[in-house]
């Protein structure tokens, strides 16, 4: 039981230390991880289709 203990205090202290972003920074960050999201996805959906196409094509 001790050590579960001593794991919490340092757990604690660990999470004492962290910087954690600010509002503005989250929405920054939220906001460039969607646009990535949503650029990766449609260039993937748009080459699958492509492809699916140029494969219908050939055969």
């Amino acid at each position: 039981m001790k050590k579960i203990v001593q794991f919490f205090i340092g757990v604690k202290k660990e999470l004492a230390k962290v910087r954690w972003p600010s509002k503005k920074e989250m929405i920054k960050y939220s906001v460039a991880t969607l646009s990535f999201i949503i650029f990766f996805g449609t260039f993937f959906a748009l080459t699958d289709f492509i492809l699916a196409g140029l494969k219908v094509l050939i055969s």
